[in-house]
């Protein structure tokens, strides 16, 4: 995706759109009608803390108990704020900047997936090679997780760059991830979200040409929220998409129903943002944030949302 957001300045500049600081609606008809209502956003830049650039965010996590907002970054970074949420973004405070790192290591992480437990614990899942860690809140990785032979094989993804883009912890099935794209032994459209016990739900990814799974998160019927973002070239539409798939409605080869809660297209008049992280809030209510690749141009976007449904 870096070059993607290499190209996104070049791309709003030949389809006439405006680079936006936030989720903004620029056409000249109504919107289409969406099941989500955008409650708050918000543009956020900071100086460097502790040595380390805010920048990339690619995941993010919020501990509804204490109050705390965990985010990831594409370079291997883990940053921690305050935050809480009512009818609005109430308070987002920036705390502290980690390197990721674990002993006797000190690699290159390509971090791209972050959520919690039920207790607190941090998981984090990486791009490159199939991996999915404990991580401690000053970002220091501790054991990986048992994947299955499937997951484990470096071989059954389509790029190096597509692996374990998403993640989150399901009450009833534990860890859950999915590969930005489907695996080689699906169909291009045929993405699948995997549980490290084996289950698997099949799913029809959007119509949109490279359309990708970018983040999920447990929804509080327990069914999922998928981010989907579509991009294939500077002539074609940029699309974001957030869709409920529903886990106890699928057939005998588990292809599951899906529903488009909203959809953010740029040839429709939306405002372009690279929305990679999802979390959940509370209350049907979900936090998502945008990836700025590093670009002076593109800003980190918070999007605070409800599901209306």
């Amino acid at each position: 995706m870096k070059k993607l957001l290499s190209l996104l300045p070049i791309f709003l500049l030949l389809n006439g759109c405006t680079l936006s600081n936030s989720l903004v609606y620029a056409g000249n008809e109504s919107p289409k009608q969406m099941e989500i209502q955008i409650l708050d956003q918000t543009s956020i830049a900071y100086a460097p803390k502790n040595g380390l650039p805010f920048s990339e965010i690619s995941d993010l996590s919020y501990d509804v108990p204490n109050h705390k907002l965990y985010m990831i970054g594409d370079k291997g970074y883990f940053y921690t704020f305050d935050a809480k949420f009512g009818t609005k973004i109430e308070e987002l405070k920036y705390l502290s900047a980690f390197k990721i790192d674990e002993k006797n290591k000190h690699g290159r992480y390509d971090s791209e997936g972050l959520t919690q437990d039920n207790k607190g614990q941090l998981y984090i899942s990486f791009e490159g090679t199939p991996r999915i860690s404990t991580i401690n809140k000053n970002g220091y990785l501790g054991n990986n997780l048992k994947l299955t032979k499937h997951l484990q094989n470096k071989k059954n993804y389509r790029s190096s760059n597509a692996i374990f883009e998403a993640l989150t912890w399901h009450p009833q099935h534990g860890i859950v991830t999915a590969a930005e794209f489907p695996m080689l032994n699906k169909t291009e459209k045929q993405q699948s979200i995997y549980a490290l016990n084996g289950t698997v739900w099949n799913f029809q990814a959007q119509k949109h040409k490279n359309s990708a799974v970018t983040a999920i998160e447990v929804m509080d019927d327990g069914n999922l929220l998928i981010l989907e973002r579509a991009y294939s070239g500077l002539a074609n539409p940029f699309v974001i998409t957030l869709k409920k798939l529903y886990l106890d409605k699928c057939d005998k080869q588990r292809s599951c129903q899906t529903k488009v809660l909203a959809e953010f297209n740029s040839h429709d008049g939306w405002g372009v943002n690279n929305y990679e992280g999802l979390t959940r809030i509370g209350n049907n209510r979900y936090l998502m944030v945008s990836d700025d690749g590093n670009q002076q141009l593109l800003r980190t976007v918070l999007v605070y949302f409800e599901v209306k449904e």
